[in-house]
């Protein structure tokens, strides 16, 4: 599929460019980004430029949907759909230290979750959202964005740094989408 820009009240979703290569490479230096999410480490450019040359090629096999997403002139995060095929999606999403704690990614991961659910977009039944047992700032996202907590894997996320337990949550194409409190210690 072609990429599609999706928009918000305050962001701009679109392809990652080579011009985001900067930003992605200084975004990505962050300790807490290469600790929960699967970026290398350490991240270095050629990390940066072979991401923004692969998601093009994601969405036009189908596979993936990510976007940059853009406050103004500025590289916020960035924020995807892994694993279209199947009718169970998995959002993922890091943000920039400097544009943390403004709403920017709930705001940007509602419209992603409306085009996921969408008949016109990936029409699909589950979005599931996954973290690093800890990632308390990525669990309060997916609480306030409705996901219900369905438990913890066990060593199930891997990235460059090793294994760790992780977190899931799905949310349902027909969920009221309402906050959600989660019994989960640290969430």
């Amino acid at each position: 599929m072609e990429p599609i820009e999706l928009r918000t009240a305050r962001t701009v979703l679109s392809v990652p460019t080579a011009a985001d290569v900067p930003a992605i490479f200084v975004a990505c230096q962050d300790a807490d980004i290469q600790r929960f999410t699967t970026v290398p480490s350490p991240y270095l450019r050629e990390h940066a430029e072979g991401f923004v040359a692969q998601a093009r090629q994601r969405w036009a096999d189908d596979v993936e949907a990510t976007w940059a997403i853009r406050d103004g002139d500025t590289l916020a995060g960035m924020i995807g759909l892994h694993r279209l095929i199947g009718g169970s999606p998995e959002l993922g999403y890091w943000m920039a230290r400097g544009s943390r704690r403004r709403g920017l990614l709930t705001e940007a991961a509602r419209a992603v979750i409306d085009w996921g659910f969408a008949p016109d977009g990936v029409h699909a039944a589950r979005i599931e959202w996954r973290a690093v047992v800890g990632n308390r700032a990525s669990a309060r996202v997916a609480q306030a964005l409705g996901f219900r907590y369905e438990g913890m894997l066990r060593q199930a996320l891997a990235n460059s740094l090793g294994r760790d337990d992780g977190w899931i949550a799905g949310l349902l194409a027909t969920d009221e989408r309402t906050p959600q409190h989660w019994p989960v210690p640290g969430a």
